[in-house]
């Protein structure tokens, strides 16, 4: 089944003058009720929020649209053990970070196998290479890397808040649920987080 693009034919529909009118916690409770159009409807609001939130955990295009498609699965099996006791979107991106630390585990242990099977004529620094380019689109696509690359130099628990509350303009509040630290915890490190990304990015100042 994919679930960025469920079959529409026999979902019962919402209506749609009024869909784009229910919020999250209404959708997930008509969808716990059996109307798989709810699920549809979150899914097209939450895809591209959660690729780009898993891209910037994961650093790998292909990896993060696998994370996604289980996080949106994980919704649709387990749907029913939400509860309004917190906001939609904490248990969505609690769920997709979830997947996204252990992808980042299952990576780190697998680099450090191969380093430790290398020998020495193998651990030659290689640069990657770079597609010439030109013009605005090379200084753009440049500063997205930097941009990247500065976020994957953080600290896991520092990457987690900066990318939630800069990039997915989620609350103090909502973002100390999802990483389960008190607010004070999440406004320090986003605080940190912010420094030290001005730190490696000074040069585009």
């Amino acid at each position: 089944m994919n679930l960025y693009s469920p079959a529409s034919s026999s979902i019962p529909s919402l209506n749609m003058t009024d869909e784009f009118s229910y919020s999250d916690e209404e959708l997930i409770a008509r969808f716990q009720d059996g109307n798989e159009q709810a699920y549809v409807e979150l899914v097209n609001r939450y895809r591209n929020r959660l690729m780009t939130f898993v891209y910037r955990f994961v650093n790998d295009m292909e990896k993060a649209e696998d994370i996604v498609q289980d996080t949106l699965m994980k919704l649709y099996t387990h749907g029913h053990y939400y509860r309004n006791i917190a906001k939609f979107s904490t248990w969505i991106y609690t769920i997709a970070g979830n997947f996204a630390k252990t992808e980042l585990r299952r990576k780190k242990r697998h680099k450090v196998t191969n380093l430790s099977q290398m020998g020495f004529d193998d651990r030659e620094y290689q640069l990657p290479s770079v597609e010439p380019e030109t013009g605005e689109t090379a200084q753009g696509h440049f500063a997205e890397k930097k941009i990247q690359m500065a976020i994957q130099e953080l600290p896991l628990h520092f990457r987690t808040v900066v990318i939630l509350r800069d990039i997915q303009e989620l609350s103090y509040e909502e973002i100390s649920k999802i990483v389960d630290v008190p607010l004070g915890t999440v406004k320090s490190r986003i605080n940190r987080a912010r420094l030290q990304l001005q730190q490696s990015l000074k040069e585009f100042k």
